[in-house]
């Protein structure tokens, strides 16, 4: 064959995701719920406060791990882009990670990866009467919200999380939109009678 028709093929359109995230009073109600596995909401609660992925809190060691007075951050190479980053984190961030250890032992030390951890994150939220479809990826959504809706900029969040293109943080600002927000009760209350 002279032509390859498989450079004609278009792909398709790629829908965009929805994100399940927490807002924060359900993140509060559960950092006060037991979880089976205190290392799994440990872990889980510092990707909420921090925004990092399960592959990079995974494997987490303690030379990555900065305090600095009374500041710290982590730096790290990322494991899905390989770019090295340097992140602030809080003091309740901080508190989350522990004592320190060894420079080459995990922080998460315990942590897995797994059906049994997974199964857990949906009772834990059951716990905490949280209706919602919680993965651990979530927590990553529910930081970008929280920053957003406590006045973060798009910029910075889309450096915290490592994103390489603003678009990708864009997605977002759109769950966050106080101007939509607002337009929701702009129309005065009917006086329904039906």
């Amino acid at each position: 064959m002279t032509v390859n028709y498989a450079s004609k093929v278009k792909s398709f359109e790629q829908a965009e995701s929805q994100r399940e995230y927490l807002i924060f009073d359900e993140l509060q109600r559960l950092a006060k719920a037991e979880c089976k596995y205190p290392v799994l909401k440990r872990a889980f609660l510092f990707s909420c406060l921090s925004g990092l992925r399960w592959s990079d809190i995974n494997t987490l060691i303690w030379k990555e791990v900065r305090d600095e007075g009374d500041i710290s951050k982590v730096n790290f190479r990322q494991e899905k882009t390989d770019g090295v980053e340097y992140l602030y984190i809080s003091k309740q961030a901080r508190e989350l990670l522990g004592e320190r250890q060894d420079p080459q032992e995990r922080v998460f030390k315990g942590l897995k990866y797994g059906m049994t951890y997974n199964t857990e994150i949906v009772r834990w939220c059951n716990r905490a009467a949280v209706p919602k479809h919680i993965t651990f990826h979530s927590a990553r959504h529910t930081n970008a919200v929280l920053l957003l809706e406590n006045g973060a900029d798009i910029y910075t969040v889309s450096k915290r999380l490592g994103h390489r293109e603003l678009r990708t943080t864009q997605i977002y600002a759109k769950i966050v939109d106080s101007k939509m927000k607002e337009a929701a009760e702009i129309i005065p209350e009917l006086t329904l009678e039906i």
